[in-house]
């Protein structure tokens, strides 16, 4: 079985939270007010094109979510030490709430540059669609292994072969002719004015400040409530109770 977390351990996923939800705060406000007092409206889809400092920055943290949570898996794997498994867990999770953002802001984005909510012609949408389906699994998978090291060895294989597969998604999206989403990353075709680009950067730095603040905040909690119900079982003299069935992990003592 996983070993406890140590006092140490928790407080050292909950240093710092507080500066850094501050930080976080500070630049998700000032993308808000980027996004809506300085950055230009676009000259083909107008307002609605504003959207995008939501769309793609919330993408692009949740496929880089994905591919962490498959690179903490293979610690697991590697190490056999269950916090490893919690890490991995907390990242796809997160990873897979925002990714129902991007499904629902992009079916906004176009129905309001289209006039339709979903193109499957449109191979960012159909692409995305595909990587959230298959980690839509990963929770279904865990909750029905109920042996807590057998889920997680399972669940982590499942991690790292779907974390390889993110690198694909972004392969097609880049050589698909189709492609009409603003290149944020770069073309030979050219990039987006000063403004916009300034305005989608900072937009993409809190998105990420908010993905770790949430990481961070998450494993803190979790660890903690471990500790304290491994403490009252001791205070009482009470024999650890059995893990119920969960697709979340469970730390426990040897």
């Amino acid at each position: 079985m996983a070993r406890l977390a140590t006092n140490h351990e928790s407080v050292m996923f909950g240093k710092g939270l507080r500066p850094l939800a501050l930080t976080t705060a500070v630049t998700l406000t000032a993308a808000f007010a980027l996004t809506f007092f300085w950055a230009p409206n676009d000259a083909d889809q107008g307002f609605i094109q504003k959207i995008f400092y939501v769309h793609v920055p919330m993408a692009i943290v949740a496929l880089i979510g994905f591919v962490a949570g498959g690179v903490m898996a293979w610690q697991y794997l590697r190490t056999r030490d269950a916090r490893w498994d919690l890490r991995a867990y907390v990242a796809i999770h997160l990873s897979i709430v925002l990714a129902v953002g991007v499904l629902v802001t992009g079916a906004i984005w176009a129905r309001g540059s289209w006039g339709q909510w979903w193109v499957w012609e449109e191979p960012m949408l159909v692409s995305f669609l595909i990587v959230f389906l298959l980690y839509a699994t990963y929770q279904p998978l865990r909750f029905a292994i109920e042996d807590k090291e057998r889920q997680a060895r399972a669940a982590s294989v499942f991690a790292v072969v779907a974390g390889a597969f993110v690198p694909i998604n972004f392969a097609v999206v880049r050589m698909a002719e189709s492609y009409v989403h603003p290149r944020t990353l770069g073309t030979t075709t050219g990039g987006m004015p000063q403004d916009m680009l300034v305005t989608f950067l900072v937009a993409l730095v809190g998105m990420g400040l908010l993905f770790v603040t949430l990481w961070k905040y998450e494993l803190a909690s979790k660890q903690t409530a471990f500790r304290l119900r491994a403490l009252r079982e001791r205070l009482t003299g009470d024999e650890p109770a059995p893990a119920s069935r969960g697709a979340a992990p469970v730390l426990v003592e040897h």
